[in-house]
């Protein structure tokens, strides 16, 4: 039914198998940590091909954790209205770039994997006949493939051993499916004592690993997200739960599937320590940039502010400069124009008045009552004398009342 986990399992530890039994060949004990290896590069793989999502979900969780007093907000606002509260959770993480499914999508991609290792482990040794197993002989179990492994390799796993130990054998396991760990004919070489003390210290190992492991990101949360409920069940969980989890039901799985644990949780630390390092990284370069930034425009002390400069754009070599607009300079030219021949025409109407007043008082007989019997000169140059009632005065008079 899950062949298409099943396989692609299979396929990724045959690789790893044969490239280090090319490495051990007829090493004391090669084919054991040749398969023991191929099941670590197995979890190393998953955890390879898993790195952005990985990424991604630490990501999301640290928006979470920012959010957070915002989402606690929501709660208490609309916490009588369940689908207006919904409503805005959805929007707000939405305005925020926040996923859910990420933080959850590394832990949901190792559940199949795990599945699909400890059914293949399982079927090198067919003897069983528990819930999907199929009850074979020792002789049937070591005359079939396993998936992608042929019956020579079958052969192989069975007879391989670390620290004395078969990979798919566990604690509980049934002597009499021992049988099909060692060719036909030959005894069993191993006790279940010897499998207790390889098992005990692994699952030792594998609790403290996952408790550390979860101890490191607890450590990371905020206080806002250390104050919620929901994160605190999650935090105790993974602290304790878990941990606890492993101890006690280590005894149920074979050591290959312990081994899957360790290196998981080793591969966990080493990532989660790099992660964690370059995201702080980029957030400290982050705010220095913005530090430096409001430092660059914030004015020096005791300096004035520097006033708006005019921008003045040349005009590029080659291009004729802009012309002025037209209008303006031929107005200008027209006004000065229409004032010079206003000026002139005045001009010449006074002359002509001037010359005419001359000759009429020229041609007029003296009056008794000259100027000169008065006693008043005689205006030199021969022109009239200016005033109100003389030529000049009577010319203004005359010219105001044109305009």
């Amino acid at each position: 039914m899950l062949d298409f986990i099943y396989w692609p399992v299979s396929a990724i530890m045959w690789v790893w198998y044969e490239a280090f039994s090319f490495l051990l060949p007829n090493s004391p004990g090669g084919d054991g940590i040749a398969w023991a290896l191929s099941v670590v590069f197995l979890v190393f793989t998953l955890r390879a091909i898993l790195y952005k999502p990985f990424v991604k979900q630490i990501r999301t969780t640290r928006k979470m954790q920012e959010i957070q007093p915002q989402m606690q907000a929501i709660r208490k606002k609309y916490g009588k209205d369940r689908v207006k509260m919904t409503e805005e959770m959805q929007k707000l993480q939405k305005e925020h770039g926040f996923n859910p499914l990420l933080g959850c999508l590394p832990m949901l991609a190792q559940i199949p994997v795990f599945i699909g290792l400890f059914h293949v482990l399982r079927s090198f040794n067919r003897m069983g006949t528990g819930f999907g197993q199929l009850g074979m002989t020792a002789e049937e179990t070591r005359s079939y493939g396993n998936y992608i492994f042929n019956v020579d390799q079958v052969q192989n796993f069975l007879d391989a051993r670390l620290f004395g130990v078969p990979l798919s054998s566990y604690i509980i396991q049934p002597t009499s499916e021992w049988v099909a760990f060692s060719p036909p004919g030959e005894p069993v070489d191993f006790t279940r004592l010897n499998i207790i003390i390889l098992v005990i210290p692994l699952v030792i190992i594998s609790s403290i690993a996952t408790h550390m492991n979860s101890r490191a990101s607890v450590a990371r949360q905020s206080e806002a997200a250390m104050e919620n409920p929901q994160t605190r069940i999650m935090n105790n969980l993974a602290l304790y739960v878990f941990p606890l989890g492993i101890l006690v039901s280590g005894a149920f799985f074979p050591v290959a599937i312990l081994l899957y644990w360790v290196s998981n949780n080793l591969w966990t630390y080493v990532q989660q320590h790099i992660v964690f390092g370059n995201i702080e990284k980029e957030e400290e370069a982050q705010k220095a940039a913005k530090l430096e930034k409001r430092s660059n425009n914030a004015p020096k002390p005791g300096a004035k502010p520097a006033a708006a400069k005019a921008v003045t754009t040349k005009p590029k070599p080659g291009a004729k400069p802009a012309e002025k607009p037209k209008s303006a300079g031929k107005s200008g030219a027209q006004k000065v124009n229409i004032s010079k021949d206003d000026a002139g025409t005045a001009d010449a109407a006074t002359s002509s008045e001037d010359s005419e007043q001359a000759t009429a008082s020229a041609e007029k007989p003296k009056a008794s009552g000259s100027p000169s019997s008065n006693g008043a000169k005689k205006p030199t140059g021969g022109r009239p004398a200016t005033g109100p009632g003389g030529a000049r005065g009577g010319n203004q008079q005359r010219r105001k009342k044109r305009r």
